[in-house]
């Protein structure tokens, strides 16, 4: 059965993967010390390749990106024109700012230490103690959900290089435990978040008729 392309909750492929990250995210929770003990590679950031993974987190890089697909798509060059060009570059910058803001609010509801702080294990700090900052809380990572969010509308809008866009998010994600500052249950919940705040906004955004084409929504423009 071919997916209806307009609601992504009933498209199979969509539901596997996020049924997969669920169950990942409940074993990591079991595995995070372990993990964090024995996957470190703490002078990662040292390393170009390292640098360079962890910039798919990094927001301003898809404001970058999503100014070039707005460049790219308005043609011909004109006023009129310009609201239907924004969409697909829209539709990026909006999707890794709501999948960074929305890890930075489910920091402050779960409240959880990073593993650097606890020697791996899982701290929830007081509400009490700087009840609306983020600084040191972990759970989930605003930069891996930034990356999947980006990651999943690059592999909506451009489908044949899908396995490119979410290598760059899962290598963003392992930079993020290797280097310690993580958990590996942190990364997976924020690909959760990523991933869903992505197809939120594509089934509201109207674009799923984009999804192989161009700004006009022709697959062959």
């Amino acid at each position: 059965m071919t997916p209806d392309p307009h609601n992504p909750w009933r498209s199979g492929p969509e539901i596997r993967f996020a049924a997969t990250l669920i169950l990942l995210l409940l074993i990591a929770q079991l595995a995070d010390q372990w993990i964090f003990h024995h996957f470190t590679f703490r002078a990662i950031y040292g390393r170009e390749w390292g640098r360079m993974l962890r910039l798919a987190g990094y927001f301003p890089l898809w404001v970058i990106v999503a100014v070039g697909l707005v460049l790219h798509d308005w043609v011909p060059r004109g006023l009129p024109t310009l609201p239907r060009a924004s969409r697909r570059g829209l539709l990026l910058f909006w999707s890794a700012a709501l999948g960074g803001i929305i890890a930075e609010l489910l920091k402050i509801a779960f409240h959880r230490e990073r593993p650097g702080l606890t020697d791996g294990a899982h701290v929830v700090r007081s509400w009490s103690d700087q009840p609306f900052s983020t600084a040191q809380l972990g759970l989930p990572s605003s930069e891996v959900a930034v990356a999947f969010a980006a990651a999943t509308v690059l592999a909506r809008l451009f489908p044949d290089a899908w396995l490119l866009w979410y290598a760059l998010a899962v290598g963003c994600a392992l930079t993020r435990v290797a280097s310690g500052a993580h958990f590996m249950s942190d990364v997976l919940l924020a690909a959760l978040v990523g991933y869903v705040s992505t197809l939120i906004l594509w089934r509201r955004g109207g674009l799923a008729e984009m999804q192989a084409g161009g700004p006009s929504g022709d697959a062959n423009a």
